[in-house]
């Protein structure tokens, strides 16, 4: 049961952070892009907010996967997850209800969603931890006592 868990959470933390580590690596090719995007969106187009996003995004994603000082990454991860769904998604959504474009208004909508529930998995992984197969459980038995264990 218990290598199950443990299994369960190593597949459960790779399948959380890489659509982070992804939409990372996407910016790293493209940077001017990113900049232009967040300026698109009343952003200040700082080099520095460019930084802070691709150090949570392929950063902190990095550490989620192999189970690193995890639950610190995933509650950094969430709480930059707060503004980005707000400006990015529910902004964009009131916009499309705005201007009438049901099918923009539904995609945001969508894309809202989706954020709030991968923020629910990030917060399974700050309170819970990451599992025995990881870097900050390394061989050593993650028990109850473990999981109860405040992030």
């Amino acid at each position: 049961m218990e290598v199950s868990r443990d299994f369960g959470a190593l597949v459960g933390r790779v399948m959380l952070a890489l659509i982070f580590v992804l939409s990372g690596y996407q910016k790293l090719m493209d940077p001017a892009a990113v900049m232009k995007g967040m300026g698109a969106h009343g952003l200040p187009i700082l080099p520095v907010a460019f930084v802070v996003t691709i150090a949570i995004e392929f950063g902190c994603a990095s550490l989620l996967i192999v189970g690193y000082k995890a639950r610190w990454a995933a509650l950094l991860i969430f709480l930059w997850f707060i503004p980005v769904t707000l400006i990015y998604h529910v902004h964009d959504y009131y916009k499309a209800v705005a201007q009438q474009q049901a099918a923009g208004a539904l995609i945001q909508r969508i894309m809202v969603l989706k954020n709030l529930s991968i923020m629910g998995g990030l917060l399974m992984v700050a309170s819970f931890g990451p599992g025995g197969i990881s870097a900050d459980g390394r061989g050593r038995d993650v028990g109850a006592a473990d999981t109860r264990r405040a992030a």
